[in-house]
């Protein structure tokens, strides 16, 4: 399948469900986090096709937690299948709120990811523990929006060093030229019940993320009650990209197990 084909929903949520002895593949739904587009999952959705799963790497709006993740809510109602979420930064807020109450979500994937409790914040969480850098430090200048409320952008010349040190700096500054925007409310908007409490999930992160401690995912991690959790030494905030091989080995692993529980049911 090419790439053109992993970005369409229609496409993936018809591909064949990889039915074996009874035993049925998860689609797995990949969420970019903010300053980023869906083209980010483009090493790890190469991956998962050589494993033969089917994959939406879905368009997130960036422009609120409850918002888009009921936007997301309803993707994964319209899939008759099992379904892995998986969601990068700012993203596992939306994961964390849109599989609650979905019996098809079986296994929730955080790739260094925020993993909120009811009523906690993105603020509360990066603020949590010391080691992340501050917003203020690489955020360009705010971009006004009808509401009141504003678009954030990452400075393109601090993208490179703050988000990916690890990706070559022509990918990057792509990325930089690509990035979609965050609407600035968001990180102030508390989270609901979590799906973590009833989904097993799964961590991975790098040790030079400087947006994200070791010891806010440590904590999360623990709070969530992971399956695993991975560190990958060196790898920055978007190991996505850096470490795409490692990434959909985390994904797949919760895939299958995913599969096996289906079967033991």
């Amino acid at each position: 399948m090419s790439l053109d084909r992993a970005y369409s929903g229609k496409d993936q949520v018809a591909a064949p469900d990889g039915r074996t002895d009874g035993r049925q593949t998860p689609t797995i739904i990949l969420v970019h986090g903010a300053f980023q587009d869906s083209s980010s999952w483009e090493g790890v959705i190469r991956v998962l096709h050589a494993e033969h799963h089917p994959v939406i790497a879905w368009a997130n709006p960036l422009r609120g937690v409850k918002g888009d993740s009921s936007y997301l809510a309803k993707l994964i109602d319209s899939i008759n299948a099992p379904v892995v979420l998986v969601g990068h930064s700012f993203s596992g807020m939306l994961i964390t709120n849109a599989a609650t109450g979905k019996r098809n979500v079986r296994a929730l994937v955080f790739v260094a990811a925020l993993a909120p409790d009811t009523g906690e914040t993105a603020n509360d969480l990066l603020s949590k523990f010391p080691g992340g850098t501050s917003a203020s430090s690489f955020l360009g200048p705010p971009v006004a929006l009808d509401n009141g409320a504003h678009d954030l952008y990452v400075q393109r010349e601090k993208f490179h060093d703050q988000f990916a040190a690890d990706v070559p700096a022509a990918t990057a500054t792509i990325m930089a030229a690509t990035q979609r925007p965050l609407v600035d409310t968001a990180f102030g908007e508390p989270s609901g019940p979590p799906a973590w409490t009833s989904i097993p999930s799964w961590f991975i992160h790098g040790t030079e993320d400087k947006n994200l401690p070791i010891a806010t995912v440590e904590f999360m991690a623990k709070r969530a009650g992971a399956k695993k959790v991975v560190e990958l030494e060196g790898a920055s905030h978007l190991l996505l990209v850096s470490h795409p091989k490692e990434t959909a080995k985390m994904i797949v692993e919760a895939a299958q197990q995913t599969v096996v529980a289906s079967v033991q049911r």
